[in-house]
């Protein structure tokens, strides 16, 4: 009786098909990328290096066009000035931006947190550190209410946000019934209100309490969005909220943490604004979402949520604030700033589309 070969004879009925199949071994392609598509995953890996960059050539071009007078130390610090409302504010759209949503009531809080500071001092005559503590306190309870819609009852952070600023902006107006407390008052009886706008002269150099602390926080949130285990949530949450849940990260309270957080920062804005102003005004700051929307959105940051860093918004805030100062400067119509941060807008978001294909 003739043994089968157990080689040429399979003893299964579907290792018969691999007796045909190709014995190559596996390979990966090694070969290697473009200039185009290294520069592409350098910068999908750096996200805050296109901002950096167009800060740096903005910051060339108006030097060379205005020479001495814009890189002195006085007119670059007082960009910084000029940008630290919006920074500060800025701060505060990043976190929700990066876990895929969007805060339209950011400007309207901060106004409503200082006018709860000067109307606690001035109306009811509580001491103005405890009001500035009880206006902190309404910016943070504003983003837990926005956290709730949003995590809980599962509705868009664009709708909830939207009707939270027209709420928020009525009640500030309705409370302060169009009131501003000027600022010799404020510097006679609570001079903490304006603390963020006193200064620190360092040779021709000014910089504000305010500008100072704008720094402080984006190198904490930075360091905290970067090195802790809220943070890397953070950046899960934006990117897949179904897999972070997966992963065991408690959305919702994520979610309900990240837009409180929010609330709360949008108060220290607030009460940096008086600062910046000398006054407690119900019609300040009114641009504030829109502005602090477009740091975020130059600085590279992802409106789709789970890409960005904290530095590419601050980079976007000094991208905008040195075209508004040195076009200003060269005597152009100011409409050209507008129309120049609109072209930046456009191509911000057009690049992320383009970087998130490394990711795809």
């Amino acid at each position: 009786m003739q043994s089968a070969d157990p080689v040429s004879q399979p003893s299964q009925e579907f290792e018969k098909v691999l007796t045909g199949s190709s014995t190559q071994v596996a390979s990966f392609d090694t070969h290697d990328k473009t200039p185009l598509q290294k520069f592409q995953h350098f910068l999908h890996s750096s996200p805050a290096a296109v901002p950096l960059i167009v800060l740096v050539l903005s910051l060339v071009v108006f030097g060379v066009v205005l020479q001495g007078k814009f890189f002195s130390a006085f007119t670059l610090t007082l960009i910084l000035q000029q940008v630290a409302i919006v920074g500060i504010v800025g701060a505060a759209q990043t976190l929700v931006i990066l876990t895929a949503g969007i805060d339209l009531s950011v400007g309207a809080i901060m106004v409503l947190s200082s006018v709860v500071m000067g109307q606690f001092t001035f109306r009811y005559g509580l001491p103005p550190a405890l009001a500035v503590l009880c206006g902190l306190a309404v910016g943070a309870a504003c983003g837990w209410i926005n956290g709730q819609l949003v995590a809980r009852m599962k509705l868009p952070p664009f709708i909830v946000t939207l009707g939270m600023w027209q709420i928020v902006l009525a009640s500030n107006f309705l409370y302060s019934a169009n009131e501003t407390i000027r600022s010799q008052d404020i510097a006679a009886n609570a001079p903490i209100l304006q603390f963020f706008g006193q200064n620190l002269r360092i040779g021709s150099a000014v910089f504000t309490y305010g500008v100072i602390f704008m720094v402080l926080l984006v190198a904490l949130l930075w360091y905290v969005l970067n090195r802790t285990a809220w943070g890397r949530h953070v950046y899960a949450v934006g990117d897949d909220p179904d897999a972070a849940e997966l992963a065991g990260v408690n959305v919702k309270r994520m979610l309900v943490s990240v837009y409180t957080l929010s609330g709360l920062i949008c108060a220290l804005a607030g009460w940096a604004l008086i600062g910046r102003i000398g006054s407690v005004s119900p019609t300040a700051g009114q641009f504030a979402n829109i502005e602090s929307i477009t740091a975020v959105v130059i600085g590279g940051i992802s409106l789709f949520g789970g890409r960005g860093s904290i530095l590419g918004m601050l980079f976007g805030a000094l991208i905008v604030g040195v075209f508004s100062l040195g076009l200003r400067l060269i005597g152009t119509d100011p409409q050209w700033t507008y129309l120049l941060i609109g072209v930046l807008i456009i191509t911000a978001v057009a690049i992320d589309q383009w970087i998130r294909k490394v990711a795809g």
